[in-house]
């Protein structure tokens, strides 16, 4: 949507020179450009390495950042060479700093053990019926921590694919488009979670429930700018109600503010409500999150002095 001509077809392009093939293969992409010295000195590793590789599954692909300006810039592209691993149309890891053989080979082999690639070595050519996804789910996770939840969202979405029964991935999944502003395709992603019987009792679905939850009232700016001139009348139920809608409205540093200002002057009020929400928040960002782990040190100290 709202593309150029020349920009759909370097999109038709990309779709069909890579993402295609990386459905079922290993893609090594490789960002170049005729003038750059060390890209031609990369290339022979990387043709190498991807011939003895092949019939394990390894394609190489190149894109020349002059001819394609485009793609590089959706890749985000700074210097070159640049080097990704792509499968099933997402980049799985950045090979730019594997230089040697070794070091390439060693990265592609703990790639290869833990996705479905066909190779021609496979047993059958079927993809084993457990995969272990660790490594990505802990890149989406850091995806997200640093704020790119459209393609944290992409990354869960893979590893959901890859394994199905992976409740880690699930709830991220859930959390992340619910951070990118995605609510609806968030509440579809929690009802796909719910009824796999090897997911729905997981703890790690109640939390992603709670992000859901906690967006699920969202008002807009002005209904959030009133609520906030309530809040500053000093009535607690007033100032629980903004928070919750800064949270909902993409504000958590307000949200946070008031819920510990709130804590610190009655942390007693209606139950503990104040904590209680935290740390509904912190769950549904997640208990990694660089966010969380700061503001939970605000909350610890007022709760230990």
């Amino acid at each position: 949507m709202g593309l150029g001509i020349d920009e759909q077809k370097a999109v038709d392009r990309f779709k069909q020179d890579i993402v295609e093939p990386s459905m079922s293969k290993l893609i090594i992409l490789d960002f170049f450009a005729e003038w750059c010295g060390p890209c031609k000195a990369l290339a022979p590793l990387l043709e190498k390495v991807a011939a003895e590789y092949a019939d394990k599954g390894v394609e190489l692909r190149k894109i020349d950042v002059d001819k394609e300006q485009f793609i590089a810039a959706q890749f985000q592209v700074q210097s070159i060479p640049t080097v990704y691993a792509m499968f099933q149309g997402q980049p799985v890891a950045d090979l730019t700093n594997a230089r040697t053989e070794s070091q390439l080979k060693q990265t592609l082999d703990q790639i290869l053990a833990q996705i479905p690639v066909q190779g021609d070595d496979a047993d059958g050519g079927q993809p084993p019926q457990q995969q272990d996804v660790t490594q990505f789910v802990e890149m989406a996770e850091q995806v997200l921590a640093e704020g790119d939840a459209e393609r944290a969202a992409g990354i869960f979405g893979q590893v959901v694919q890859m394994a199905p029964d992976n409740a880690a991935a699930h709830a991220g999944l859930v959390r992340a488009l619910v951070q990118a502003g995605q609510v609806e395709t968030a509440q579809a992603a929690l009802q796909a979670a719910e009824t796999n019987p090897a997911v729905a009792s997981d703890p790690q679905i109640e939390q992603a429930k709670s992000a859901l939850e906690l967006v699920g009232n969202k008002v807009d700016d002005g209904e959030v700018a009133e609520l906030k001139a309530k809040a500053e009348g000093g009535d607690m139920q007033a100032r629980y109600d903004y928070a919750e809608a800064a949270f909902a409205a993409g504000d958590r540093d307000a949200a946070a503010d008031e819920l510990l200002a709130m804590f610190e002057a009655d942390r007693e009020w209606n139950e503990g409500a104040a904590k209680a929400k935290l740390l509904q928040i912190f769950e549904a960002v997640g208990l990694e999150d660089p966010w969380v782990v700061a503001t939970r040190r605000r909350l610890s100290k007022l709760l230990f002095g």
